[in-house]
């Protein structure tokens, strides 16, 4: 019984499996992009330390890079964390055992 479970439901487990792997590819992306504006905003502050642009580029150049970022960063907040699957709590078991009448005292306590 259980192999046919597999079978018939192996098609949507496979459609689960392709769409976790685009969304972390896309994940990754996101934190690709973050990491090269990082790395434009340090190569755009070398280039005002070594006189190669001018303040004035420098800020327009900034100021989109900085916009980019903060962009990300914004989306980034607004989308929630994938929660962490816990497992369920199990129910407590009734108890077999049986409890003695009022007044009488079980067999191990005589």
């Amino acid at each position: 019984m259980f192999l046919i479970d597999d079978i018939l439901l192996s098609p949507a487990k496979g459609l689960i499996w392709v769409f976790r792997e685009i969304h972390d590819a896309a994940q990754q992306e996101l934190a690709g992009e973050s990491e090269t504006i990082t790395a434009a905003l340090s190569e755009l502050y070398m280039r005002l330390e070594t006189e190669q642009i001018t303040e004035a580029e420098f800020d327009a150049q900034e100021k989109v890079l900085l916009d980019r970022l903060d962009r990300l960063q914004a989306e980034e907040k607004a989308t929630p964390a994938p929660e962490k699957r816990t497992a369920k709590p199990r129910p407590k078991a009734k108890s077999t055992r049986r409890k003695s009448p009022p007044g009488v005292k079980p067999a191990s306590l005589v």
